[in-house]
């Protein structure tokens, strides 16, 4: 037979009902402080995790022997010449060789343009006829014989030629040249080698 608890001490469910009474007290007093504004609160915040870093584009590596292509620098594109309109140039015409000079010949024919000529004195003046002739080749005129002429007396310094060849053609630009008269051969000279005639008489002067 179980003997009863001494009437004097306290009960053990007493005690423990105090204890859990105390505990709950200072459990809602932290929690009280935790609530309050300035509170430290024993939560430890979580670590920021800063951003990763940016990774570099993947570079090529390189391999040993290889040869690297460098990019050639962009070029500016050439000048495109303008073409104005395309002007058609005639080719110059040929050049036509100038004629021939006729030639004198033994039985007729035609004399040369500023030739031959021959000069005879029918002057009392000395020397007359070569004083004409040297006037006749300065302006170009090819002079042959040079002499008198005493068959006849002629009125006026007279130039003749052949009627029907280029010799009236060359006695009209020498008469102009020198002031002569121009006349067709006479019979005293018509049987003469072709060619200018120029009978100089008192009345020639060299034309200025």
């Amino acid at each position: 037979m179980t003997e009863p608890a001494p009437s004097g001490g306290p009960s053990p469910l007493r005690v423990g009902g105090l204890a859990l009474l105390g505990a709950g007290a200072v459990a809602a007093l932290i929690g009280l402080a935790t609530l309050l504004p300035g509170g430290s609160s024993t939560t430890t915040p979580a670590a920021t995790t800063p951003p990763p870093a940016p990774t570099a584009a993947p570079t090529a590596a390189a391999t040993p022997g290889a040869t690297v292509a460098a990019t050639p620098a962009p070029t500016a594109p050439a000048a495109v010449p303008t073409v104005g309109p395309t002007v058609a140039i005639a080719a110059p015409p040929p050049a036509v060789p100038a004629p021939a000079a006729p030639q004198a010949g033994a039985g007729g024919g035609n004399a040369v343009a500023r030739g031959p000529v021959r000069v005879y004195n029918n002057s009392t003046v000395t020397g007359l006829a070569a004083r004409a002739a040297n006037d006749f080749r300065a302006d170009g005129w090819q002079v042959g014989q040079v002499s008198n002429y005493s068959q006849g007396v002629i009125p006026t310094s007279t130039v003749y030629y052949r009627p029907g060849t280029a010799e009236q053609t060359a006695a009209t630009r020498i008469a102009s040249e020198f002031g002569l008269r121009t006349e067709p051969r006479f019979s005293g000279i018509d049987d003469a080698t072709p060619g200018l005639i120029v009978i100089v008489t008192n009345d020639y002067q060299k034309r200025k």
